[in-house]
């Protein structure tokens, strides 16, 4: 019996320890990648502007080739959405928020399932007649001290992604004849 009482002291001091530093931790997060492209900035803002063309590039649906994906509103503009049903992605909302054509543009996200969202932004700014293109992401979870180990890993948990998404942008516009 003392050895339970024991067992049971333990196993609740390290829940309470648990617990006490998902306080500590902060509730912001931000992911922030860069690559640079040998193309106009109109050439790239065309492909991230327009959200159906993220399937081309984007490593979400390459993984997901069964993602029910929906979108609303007028392309490549403020107000345009896109909503997506994903077994092993997980589904979301998003929704271009701002838009400076060739220079910047702003989503917000949302995962109705964690019910967590954050702001994303692609930044593309002329270097020598390349363009260098900036992909940010960043938000907070809330005071949920669970929640705060999410924002503590987010930059491990989806920072690869963002590097092979720009790296597929950065091939697919490259290779694009359009240029």
């Amino acid at each position: 019996m003392a050895v339970l009482k024991k067992i049971v002291l333990i196993v609740g001091i390290l829940v309470a320890l648990f617990f006490a530093i998902g306080y500590i931790l902060p509730s912001e997060f931000r992911v922030e990648r860069s690559i640079t492209i040998d193309a106009p900035a109109d050439k790239i803002y065309a492909q991230v502007a327009d959200l159906e063309k993220w399937q081309d590039w984007g490593v979400w649906f390459k993984r997901d080739p069964a993602m029910q994906v929906h979108y609303d509103g007028p392309r490549s503009q403020v107000g345009m959405r896109s909503e997506w049903i994903s077994q092993q992605e997980g589904s979301g909302v998003m929704e271009i928020i701002a838009a400076e054509p060739h220079r910047r543009l702003v989503y917000s996200l949302y995962f109705p399932e964690f019910e967590m969202g954050s702001t994303g932004e692609f930044i593309l700014t002329d270097e020598d007649g390349k363009t260098r293109v900036q992909w940010v992401d960043y938000g907070d979870v809330g005071a949920n001290p669970i929640n705060h180990y999410f924002a503590l890993m987010m930059d491990s948990m989806v920072g690869p992604d963002f590097e092979l998404g720009l790296a597929n942008l950065k091939t697919l516009v490259e290779n694009s004849r359009e240029q």
